[in-house]
């Protein structure tokens, strides 16, 4: 292609798409003729009309912006994509299905930005179910799109590892910003015409669906230390993770597994000034926890308030 200009539109909605948007708009070989992503919508306490990220970013930057709630049901504006003669269509975070007409229009493709390594987690939380399962790297994928979901040959990854203590927040933030040097790498081999494509191993796929609130609720009786820690890790900030003492229900923000110290499956324990809690084949001292309605806080600053230690109780 040799430093061609691409003409190019992108569809994106929530801040996690800000990065690559703007590193497409300051392309020397992008043409970003579009930008697409969902309404904006109420937020906050007074539930005020709030632009999305992408949108505001379009609006400041003066990049022509369409919002739809399903960009296969506007029928006008379908047929002005398909005026226009697009090369590249470039999609990270949209939440949107694209129909077979849309995959159709640009004429080198519509690229997927997802964040695994496919054909790992396929799906819509694939961050943080690389840490729910305990995996130690994750990445970027760059798979050019197909009707199947997350199914199409995988043109750049890349790679980066987890930290064992790397909650979703700090992974998140870590993937924002590879994306958009992932995309960088790819578009420079698209346009040296060395952009090779890779086909995913069917027999290899995993999926990553959207989270269910109560995937939080720690089973201390039955989990093992580590699947509770991966959880702590996987749904810190949301939707977190929660069990009830002395029903109370509590959200558990950290914990760390303990040797000196062993606990029956369910037993909860302060005698030593610590909050530890029996799980299936170790026990766990929890490090911060948040009772309801209240701030975030230590272990050691809620086990002040119980006078009675042999009274605390899961459940």
């Amino acid at each position: 292609m040799n430093d061609k200009i691409l003409k190019t539109a992108f569809f994106g909605t929530p801040d996690f798409s800000v990065p690559t948007l703007e590193m497409l708009s300051k392309h020397p070989n992008i043409d970003l003729q579009q930008v697409i992503c969902s309404p904006d919508r109420p937020a906050g306490r007074g539930l005020e009309i709030r632009p999305q990220p992408v949108a505001q970013f379009a609006r400041d930057n003066k990049i022509p912006l369409f919002q739809t709630a399903n960009i296969n049901k506007e029928e006008d504006f379908l047929k002005q994509l398909e005026s226009n003669k697009y090369d590249l269509f470039i999609v990270i975070a949209f939440s949107q299905f694209l129909s077979n007409r849309l995959l159709e229009i640009p004429r080198l493709g519509a690229f997927n930005i997802h964040t695994s390594l496919l054909p790992k987690f396929r799906g819509a939380s694939p961050i943080h179910h690389a840490i729910l399962h305990g995996e130690s790297e994750t990445g970027v994928s760059i798979q050019k799109m197909v009707k199947k979901m997350d199914a199409g040959d995988v043109y750049y990854q890349s790679h980066v590892a987890i930290g064992s203590d790397e909650i979703f927040s700090e992974l998140y933030t870590r993937l924002k910003f590879l994306a958009p040097l992932s995309l960088r790498e790819f578009l420079a081999l698209l346009s040296a015409g060395t952009a090779k494509p890779t086909v995913q191993d069917e027999s290899c796929v995993s999926f990553a669906p959207t989270l269910d609130k109560a995937l939080g609720h720690l089973l201390f009786n039955t989990m093992s230390a580590q699947v509770i820690l991966n959880k702590i890790r996987a749904l810190n900030p949301w939707p977190s993770t929660f069990c009830f003492i002395n029903s109370q229900r509590v959200k558990i923000l950290k914990a760390k597994i303990i040797h000196d110290f062993s606990l029956s499956p369910g037993k909860v324990d302060i005698s030593k000034q610590r909050l530890c809690i029996g799980c299936s084949d170790a026990t766990l001292e929890i490090e911060r926890i948040c009772p309801e309605g209240k701030k975030d806080m230590s272990a050691s600053q809620y086990i002040t308030g119980f006078r009675n230690q042999n009274n605390l109780t899961l459940g």
